[in-house]
């Protein structure tokens, strides 16, 4: 079986290692290593062009990112329509199909947050858990 690889570069050292996606994603084109110096806006900027954050920092801090990332996310509201404005109704079925491709979209940024496992399985990361 031939497993897919994910190729990056760290400390000018070319760097590859086994792929695996539970949503049987395929690996991302361009990788970056990230640590605890990145802020949520450029990880947010990053992962929606599509380059994926292959964490080295502390593993609690990796989560906050996450959490700051998914709040980036979230759509901003509206504004209410001026007085008088026509009021534009959504069919149920589009307002349906608008949903899933904002989940789709944020499963698929926030996914691009990358932990590595070892040949143990376990997380090579300070205050990791033990998996």
């Amino acid at each position: 079986m031939n497993d897919p690889q994910l190729s990056w570069v760290e400390q000018d050292e070319q760097r590859s290692a086994r792929w695996h996606s539970e949503s049987g994603m395929p690996p991302p084109g361009r990788v970056q290593v990230a640590d605890d110096t990145m802020n949520a806006d450029t990880a947010y900027r990053l992962a929606c062009e599509g380059t994926a954050l292959l964490w080295r920092g502390d593993f609690q801090n990796a989560r906050m990112l996450l959490q700051a990332m998914a709040r980036r996310a979230v759509p901003k509201p509206k504004k209410a329509p001026r007085k008088g404005a026509p009021v534009v109704e959504v069919a149920p079925a589009q307002a349906f199909h608008l949903h899933r491709q904002y989940q789709s979209q944020r499963a698929r940024t926030l996914g691009m947050l990358l932990i590595p496992f070892g040949d143990d399985f376990a997380i090579p990361l300070r205050r990791a858990p033990d998996v």
